[in-house]
């Protein structure tokens, strides 16, 4: 009647349920007994072919299960399970044949775990061959070779009981030539959930689907308008191009329902790469990134994909928190780096796909939780927070998996992932029998959840590994697909399942920081990367004050300093001090583009002078809020403006210099050092400062007296012009009073042939030595090249004609 209503379509009950499982399970104890007391070899093969028994041979031929299909059957399906065998022996296995053998069925998720890690062939537990045409022949397999295999049956002929994870198992049986009886060579297993009918309550699951990358983008940007981003490498490119890791995620992450997490520098650095782009090449040197139309259709595809679906945001870059935490905290403003990296992630999201994402949720790494890490994670403003529950392990003795939203105080819940079902594919997935195990495994730990209370609904959440590879991102997906079109499971986005209603007996209590896994712990970033990412922080809080275009460096070293405290940084501890490193030099070589001019020794010659310092700007910007500084450090010999210092505001344009003058005042002769800093105007020092040396020669009492007799000199040779014009003009005028008529005795000196007068000032002003000659000697002197014009003929020693006047 049980078999009849199951065929049927009908659902037992849970009662008839467990009877049928105990009647079982107790019928099949005798016949495990005796199996486990068979006795090995020929007289045991020759009383049942198709119960070999277990000889020291049963690891001699490895099998392999490419693929089972359906993974989750129903009754009027048939199973194909196809694969390859492999003979690892020295010897040819002969009269071969592979087969499919059901086990019984398991009753808890402990015996799945422990039916997988069984090895070697197990007479009784792994059941008997179904034989006849369920076979499949093979003459002989010399060492070293293989043979594919594919066998189908109806479900019906595996006469399956009533709901429930059964083991299934494909042995090779055959012989060889030391051991010429046959028995099992090699054997795997694999399980078989089996759930004809809908479950009585459908467990509501929820996959978290990761998008996230390591760090791609550099702090560094071309000089120019477009600050064209510079790329570490083009591996991003490889990514995101067909084929490549996160394409596949993409792809196959649309075709199902689940919650996309996101992490924003992944969208951000996707977009970068839209745009004009640049990848370091060897040394210093730069190329331009050629992959813009692969970036835009990947964010393209992602947009579409997450339309009407759920998305989480992470903070920007996937800030560590664990490191933070345990050594972060330890260094003032680390973690407010954390609520920065949280308040750019919705907008970036938001900007970039057009979706408004959850930004509440904190995930740890591995989901492993103290009471460190959900006090920093709820700083930032998470009040989710995805842990795992071989973190937050159960202590009451729960005999089934309990929800996953959990209290734990605070306002904060807790959001268990299922440890089996988030690890099912950290292993290697390239090959199609690791991939095809770690698919039904998943399958029949998640079946058996539902059966640990089967008329409980509960919300289970699957967070697997962050950043999956493309390998164990299809087998997730080829999983999920079954899950989802399963008879025991439906779809749930994150948000429902933090609000679930908790179960009442599942633990609450965040284990101690004692208890943080030491593997994990080892990859911490230590207490000295978060000092140094705050040194960086405070030269940029220190030069972004004089810049008049603030966002173009603070935006950019913001990212980078997020990316600085990855979690992706966990096992590669060199390539994370690179990166700290190469940010904080790249913002020295930015500030250093405003700085001033070194000068050489000044020499001032009097009590007073200007002394000139010049500031060269050689950003793309111009710079403002800076204040020079000019600081004598001998001030009783050398004082600058009013006393040892004096400053005055500078603001220089992009691509430019500006010299600023300072007074001095020199009170004695010698050497001064004088110094020139620049300060932002809230009085920090900024860039070296710049000394040089003041050589004061005080003025002397002989060069006062020099210059003294210059300026007499002046003054006399203009008092002899000004005598000179005066007698010229009283001679004249005596002349005309003489001679009305205008005319003169013969030979007269002024005489013309027209009768005119010369008073043409023939003089020109006095200079050089030959002044002080003039000065001293009188105008009867021998003339000086610059002497003027005398005003009478040289004198003759013959007599004075009748008229004739001459001047002593």
């Amino acid at each position: 009647m049980a078999e009849a209503a199951d065929f049927q379509g009908m659902s037992p009950s849970p009662a008839r349920r467990w009877l049928r499982r105990t009647g079982a399970l107790l019928a099949g104890a005798p016949l495990l007994a005796g199996l486990l007391q068979l006795p090995a070899g020929p007289a045991a093969h020759a009383a049942e072919k198709s119960a070999p028994v277990a000889a020291s041979g049963s690891g001699t031929v490895s099998v392999s299960l490419d693929s089972v299909t359906p993974s989750a059957p129903t009754g009027n399906d048939t199973l194909t399970v196809s694969g390859t065998v492999t003979n690892n022996g020295k010897q040819t296995v002969t009269d071969a044949h592979v087969g499919l053998r059901v086990g019984p069925s398991l009753n808890s998720r402990g015996a799945i775990d422990s039916a997988a890690r069984r090895t070697g062939y197990a007479p009784g537990l792994d059941g008997t061959e179904l034989g006849g045409k369920y076979v499949e022949d093979f003459d002989k397999i010399t060492p070293g070779g293989q043979q594919d295999f594919s066998l189908s049956v109806p479900v019906k002929a595996l006469d399956l009981g009533s709901d429930g994870v059964y083991q299934l198992g494909v042995s090779l049986s055959g012989q060889t030539s030391a051991q010429p009886y046959e028995q099992v060579l090699g054997i795997q297993r694999t399980f078989l959930p089996w759930q004809p009918d809908g479950a009585d309550a459908k467990t509501k699951t929820t996959y978290l689907w990761p998008l996230i990358s390591s760090v791609h983008m550099t702090a560094e940007t071309l000089p120019n308008q477009q600050q064209t981003p510079v790329f570490e490498n083009d591996d991003l490119a490889k990514e995101i191009a067909p084929g490549g890791r996160l394409s596949q995620l993409l792809s196959l992450g649309r075709g199902l329902n689940v919650t996309w997490v996101i992490d924003p520098d992944l969208l951000a650095s996707v977009d970068a790469m839209a745009g004009s782009y640049s990848v370091k090449g060897s040394g210093d040197s730069v190329t331009a990134g050629k992959n813009q139309a692969v970036a835009k259709q990947w964010l393209s595809e992602l947009e579409q994909a997450v339309q009407d679906k759920e998305v989480v945001a992470l903070p920007f870059a996937d800030p560590d928190l664990a490191s933070l935490a345990h050594d972060g905290k330890n260094v003032t403003g680390s973690l407010s780096h954390l609520k920065d990296a949280t308040d750019v992630a919705g907008s970036t999201v938001e900007t970039i796909l057009h979706v408004k994402p959850e930004t509440d949720f904190a995930w740890p790494v591995e989901g492993a939780i103290d009471p460190s890490i959900v006090k920093v994670a709820t700083s930032a403003g998470a009040d989710e927070i995805i842990a795992r529950s071989d973190s937050l392990q159960e202590t009451g003795g729960l005999d089934y998996t309990p929800t996953s939203a959990r209290p734990i105080g605070g306002g904060t819940t807790a959001v268990v992932a299922d440890a089996g079902l988030s690890t099912a594919f950290e292993d290697d997935m390239s090959s199609a029998g690791a991939a095809t195990l770690a698919v039904q495994r998943f399958l029949a730990q998640s079946l058996m959840t539902n059966l640990e209370e089967p008329q409980k609904q509960r919300s289970i959440v699957v967070a697997p590994q962050r950043m999956p590879s493309a390998s164990q991102a299809q087998a997730m997906a080829q999983a999920l697909k079954t899950l989802q079109g399963s008879n025991w499971s439906q779809s749930a986005g994150l948000s429902a399942a933090a609000d679930a209603k908790p179960d009442p007996q599942a633990t609450t209590r965040v284990p101690s920081t004692s208890r943080y896994p030491s593997s994990l712990r080892k990859e911490q970033l230590p207490q000295a990367a978060f000092q140094e990412i705050e040194d960086t922080q405070d030269k940029l809080d220190n030069f972004k004050v004089i810049l008049t275009d603030r966002e173009r460096v603070v935006t950019p070293f913001g990212r980078a300093i997020d990316r600085a405290m990855s979690t992706s940084w966990r096992g590669h501890p060199i390539k994370a001090a690179d990166f700290r490193l190469n940010v904080g030099s790249y913002l020295d070589g930015l500030t250093d583009q405003v700085r001033l001019i070194d000068k050489s020794e000044t020499k001032l010659s009097g009590r007073s002078a200007t002394i000139p310092v010049t500031v060269q700007n050689n950003l793309m910007q111009g710079v403002d809020h800076l204040v020079l500084r000019l600081t004598s450090q001998q001030p009783t010999r050398l004082k600058i403006g009013n006393g040892p210092y004096t400053e005055q505001p500078i603001s220089v344009s992009g691509g430019h210099s500006q010299s600023v003058k300072f007074t001095t005042t020199a009170n004695a002769n010698g050497r001064a050092d004088v110094v020139a800093q620049l300060f932002t105007e809230d009085g920090q020092a900024y860039g070296p400062a710049v000394t040089f040396d003041v050589n004061v020669t005080e003025i002397t009492p002989t060069v006062m007296l020099v210059i003294a007799g210059g300026v007499l000199l002046l003054v006399l040779a203009g008092f002899r012009m000004y005598t000179q014009r005066k007698r010229l003009a009283a001679r004249q005028a005596e002349e005309e009073q003489a001679d009305p008529d205008g005319t003169t005795s013969e030979g007269g000196l002024n005489d013309s042939a027209d009768g005119t007068v010369d008073t043409e000032d023939t003089e020109g002003p006095a200079t050089g030595p030959e002044q002080e000659s003039d000065a001293e000697h009188g105008a009867d002197d021998p003339e000086q090249p610059s002497d003027p014009v005398p005003d009478t003929a040289p004198e003759s020693a013959d007599p004075s004609s009748t008229g004739e006047r001459v001047d002593r």
